[in-house]
């Protein structure tokens, strides 16, 4: 999930793996949707928890931004100091959906950590652009990440680009006052928590996120449906839409963005996957850095 609120603008700021030159920016090929088509998150028969073999542990924000990895995999419900999560294994990959924000991406982190010890920590799942040049569907790999609950920027080897990671959904000026602050390309909410999860346990991290809305697009609201748990309320959303027909072409449009990162997003996940050589990641570190002025 993605995004920024209005005061979030703040300042900029291992050894078993590194992301390297792997994960390029650009237009994918998209998985078909029709049954049959996509290409399966494949893998060898998942050990019992995966405690001992899992390599890459992913998370996500929610479902519906790698739904096609998920056909395939296997769920898992697992309870880390007292919260239950869904966990989706195959082979040595494992993927959770922890929910929206930077708290539920916390819990999700370590969790996974705790329950699968993998070598490597991904944050995955849609990002908004900075940039006019970034479009719906494109891959966005960063190198760095920063924080805008405390300023701190944690630096990525390897991937290109700067990623915002905030606390509410950025709209069209509120973009433009992050691209003009920071120089970052993207924003996201979850990716700087994740990052920081891996760092605080020494696990090599990499971010491998996708546009979903472009720097102009103007973004439904979306933020007071969100619980404290990270769950969005669809339900809600739904019926707080319906009778607001004025921003029923923007809904729309945004529901097709969605699908379409979503497949992209799969496709370069399964090729990283199925490329362990390529998953060579990085222990982030961590720098308090001031804050650009342009």
């Amino acid at each position: 999930m993605k995004h920024v609120g209005a005061d979030a603008l703040v300042r900029p700021g291992s050894k078993r793996r590194s992301s390297g030159d792997n994960v390029r920016r650009g237009s994918l090929d998209l998985l078909d949707e029709a049954p049959g088509a996509a290409r399966s998150w494949t893998g060898r028969r998942p050990h019992k928890h995966m405690s001992s073999v899992t390599t890459v542990a992913m998370v996500a924000a929610v479902e519906r931004e790698v739904r096609p990895l998920l056909k395939r995999a296997r769920k898992v419900d697992r309870e880390y100091e007292g919260r239950r999560f869904k966990f989706f294994e195959s082979g040595e990959s494992v993927l959770v959906c922890g929910g929206i924000g930077a708290e539920a991406a916390r819990r999700a982190t370590e969790a996974v950590i705790a329950l699968y010890q993998p070598e490597l920590v991904q944050s995955v799942g849609f990002a908004g652009a900075l940039n006019p040049a970034l479009n719906v569907g494109q891959i966005f790999s960063p190198c760095r990440v920063i924080d805008a609950r405390d300023g701190s920027s944690l630096e990525i080897t390897g991937g290109g680009g700067v990623l915002v990671s905030a606390f509410g959904v950025a709209g069209v000026d509120q973009k433009a006052m992050l691209a003009k602050c920071y120089g970052a390309q993207a924003v996201d909410m979850e990716a700087a928590a994740v990052a920081r999860g891996a760092q605080a346990r020494n696990v090599p991290f990499m971010a491998v996120k996708v546009i979903s809305d472009e720097s102009g697009f103007a973004m439904p609201p979306m933020d007071r449906f969100v619980d404290q748990q990270g769950q969005f309320r669809t339900a809600r959303f739904v019926m707080f839409a319906g009778l607001r027909p004025w921003i029923w072409l923007r809904v729309i449009r945004l529901a097709g963005n969605s699908a379409k990162a979503s497949r992209a997003l799969c496709v370069e996940l399964e090729r990283l996957i199925l490329e362990p050589k390529k998953l060579e990641g990085t222990r982030p570190s961590l720098h308090p850095v001031t804050k650009v002025v342009s």
